[in-house]
């Protein structure tokens, strides 16, 4: 960090552009500011509405480093497609979220006809292809391949597959005309994982193609280093927090075990630090051993673009409005006031609405929780009653960590965060039973993450200062 001053971190949200500036010598925010993301005109728009107030709160200074994430226009969208549900299709979604794309369908075994029309309406930027142990079946991966090609529109196609099919997966694609690049098999043993290289092909993509497609140039060239995808900064800094630092340097201790959630407008990331082997010496694992780091996007919960598929997901509906005390006319009109403005807040005379951002932000915490933790299933053998675990056990989980607009700005972050801890209906379910619920009140999050790599100390000091 030597003469090293300030750093401007920059988020360009679906809904909100987030600012961040810091004083490295000191450690701390010396100025925060967002205004709305303004992707349909000219991102700078709301860049420089947020860097406005960034001087109006510390004056107008020069920035020795600038370091931007996005998630702007629907992020970095993908599709994967692998063979065994259970097995290659989940590294491939594994793959795909852990370098921050939205992963909006997981296919698996050959591709349909149904399954293609569907892949057009959802427009991705990536298809991330896998399928097969290395040195096993090759005709499924080839197939889709073939089927891939024929997919009309402007998509890159990652070959994270057999590695003896993978060339001519590789040759099918390219001959269509369409952008390939081949890594490591994301599965290439039965059962064991290998998602670092897709991981660095997806990155390497999104900086390279992804950046331009989502207008975002101009915004590179303010930048002292690549845009990432938001969802990979804080996937880098949800892991620094837990893991610590242990190099040359010395050792820094994390935090341990944790989740975070970060709650957005399109979508609900949900980030596990934890190894999530069973706590239960009796208890098997089924299907994949899961990554220590993992991460789990929900492209139907979302605050605001996705708050129909949302409202669908809850169920059942009548204990939804009992329990929370608003009723569906009240949801409805908010939602209707959601659709023409997607940066409207709750505030003011419109008490109810408080209420009603309150309860979805409570059920949007559940269901991704829910869906990202590991459940038992009792089954019964020739030897006895046998436990079988699919997914972690995040029981033992130490701290829930909030983040997100709709958990920093409610009147009742913690219980928005309770959401995700273990409760009678969530029967089988391996949620966190006991953890500590802090709060990113200072949105730091992602700029942590941003300087995770560069300055690492820094970034794990400030976390560890700000998350209460």
């Amino acid at each position: 960090m030597t003469n090293m001053k300030l750093i401007l971190c920059c988020d360009f949200g679906s809904t909100f552009t987030k600012l961040t500036a810091i004083d490295c010598d000191t450690g701390e925010i010396i100025a925060f500011a967002r205004a709305f993301t303004t992707i349909d005109n000219n991102v700078l728009d709301g860049f420089n509405h947020a860097l406005d107030e960034i001087y109006r709160q510390c004056g107008k200074r020069n920035f020795d480093i600038r370091l931007a994430a996005s998630s702007a226009a629907g992020g970095l969208k993908m599709v994967s497609s692998g063979l065994v549900p259970d097995l290659t299709a989940k590294a491939s979604c594994l793959a795909a979220a852990s370098a921050g794309a939205k992963v909006l369908k997981t296919y698996s075994y050959e591709l349909t006809a149904n399954d293609m029309d569907e892949i057009v309406s959802i427009s991705p930027d990536i298809i991330l292809l896998s399928g097969g142990i290395d040195g096993g079946n090759k005709d499924v991966l080839l197939r889709n391949a073939t089927n891939i090609a024929q997919i009309p529109g402007d998509f890159c196609v990652i070959i994270a597959g057999n590695r003896s099919a993978a060339d001519e997966a590789n040759s099918i694609v390219l001959s269509a005309g369409k952008r390939a690049v081949v890594c490591e098999n994301v599965m290439p043993q039965f059962g064991k994982l290998n998602i670092e290289p897709a991981k660095t092909a997806i990155r390497e993509l999104f900086i390279q193609n992804i950046i331009s497609a989502k207008g975002l140039d101009e915004a590179q060239r303010l930048m002292s280093a690549e845009i990432i995808p938001t969802p990979l900064a804080v996937f880098e800094a949800a892991k620094l927090l837990s893991e610590g630092i242990n190099d040359e340097t010395g050792f820094e201790e994390g935090l341990g075990a944790l989740m975070v959630f970060d709650l957005g407008g399109a979508t609900t990331d949900v980030y596990s630090m934890a190894d999530g082997l069973p706590q239960n010496p009796q208890v098997y694992v089924q299907g994949l051993v899961e990554p220590f780091a993992k991460r789990t996007v929900e492209g139907d919960i979302g605050m605001r673009y996705s708050l129909q598929p949302m409202l669908d997901a809850i169920e059942p509906k009548h204990h939804f409005y009992d329990a929370y005390g608003i009723s569906e006319e009240d949801v409805t009109a908010w939602q209707a006031i959601c659709a023409a403005n997607p940066s409207a807040l709750p505030v003011g005379k419109y008490e109810i609405y408080k209420q009603v951002e309150q309860a979805l932000a409570c059920e949007a915490v559940r269901i991704s929780a829910a869906r990202h933790v590991g459940y038992y299933e009792t089954t019964y053998t020739p030897m006895g009653e046998t436990i079988i675990q699919t997914g972690k056990d995040l029981t033992q989980t130490k701290y829930v960590i909030g983040t997100g607009g709709a958990i920093i700005g409610a009147e009742a972050p913690e219980a928005i965060l309770r959401a995700a801890v273990y409760s009678p209906r969530d029967v089988n379910l391996l949620k966190p039973q006991n953890p500590q619920l802090l709060l990113d009140k200072e949105y730091c999050f992602s700029a942590m993450g941003l300087l995770a790599k560069q300055f690492p100390r820094l970034a794990l000091k400030m976390m560890k200062q700000r998350l209460r």
